[in-house]
């Protein structure tokens, strides 16, 4: 299984990202493309952005009832993306639903994979706030062993609950993990993090870093700086 870095491109538009991806003349990084940008943009920039060379990350965390989940996902399958996800709280119906309407009628399709609890998300948010009584561990471990019996690829979650999540899924049960910060940066809104030298001692198979690379004073350097440390 290979490891990746994914850039979250979370850009307010076509010509900020474009210029940001110019910078790139070697190595086409893997991207993420969040709401932000595709409600912006619309899929013409993740076609762009392929043409480009670059794997992508759609990442609009779908959730909503299941037929209106497959129905999008059926339109999101025409994209040519590497990767997308819906919100595990959605329940399994939902995943599953997502899961048919993303498969092509010749049986491809891109990675699904769900988001577990967000990086910003403490425990202690979760219990008071969502009224989850449970741990904010257990609760990633529920929802991503929902999220495998769903048929799904993997889940997002933080670096920190990739570990738990390989011993209770697998080694092949991908852990996308947001929350990815150098020794040296700031947290800015997120709770949940680590380096990515811990990221990958920990067993995250792709990490997720944008204001560290992207609001660096040389972006690239910072991007071969985190390739370098999550992947040896």
């Amino acid at each position: 299984m290979s490891k990746d870095v994914i850039i979250a491109c979370d850009f307010s538009g076509r010509e900020e990202v474009l210029n940001f991806l110019d910078k790139f003349s070697g190595r086409k990084p893997f991207v993420k493309i969040g709401m932000e940008l595709f409600y912006a943009e619309g899929p013409q920039i993740v076609r762009e952005i392929k043409a480009r060379g670059h794997k992508i990350f759609l990442d609009l965390k779908l959730h909503d009832i299941p037929n209106t989940v497959k129905k999008a996902m059926s339109v999101l399958r025409e994209l040519d993306i590497d990767m997308c996800n819906v919100h595990a709280a959605g329940t399994s119906v939902m995943m599953s639903a997502a899961l048919e309407g993303l498969t092509r009628p010749d049986g491809t399709k891109p990675l699904l994979i769900a988001v577990t609890q967000l990086t910003s998300t403490s425990e202690e948010r979760m219990q008071k706030e969502l009224l989850i009584g449970q741990t904010l561990e257990e609760t990633v471990l529920h929802y991503a062993e929902n999220a495998k019996n769903s048929g799904l690829d993997g889940i997002v979650c933080s670096p920190l609950e990739a570990a738990s999540v390989k011993v209770r899924c697998g080694k092949e049960f991908l852990t996308v993990t947001p929350g990815v910060r150098f020794a040296d940066a700031k947290a800015d809104d997120q709770v949940r993090i680590t380096t990515p030298m811990k990221a990958r001692e920990l067993g995250s198979d792709y990490i997720v870093v944008g204001r560290p690379i992207t609001e660096a004073s040389d972006p690239v350097a910072a991007y071969e700086r985190c390739i370098k440390e999550f992947m040896g």
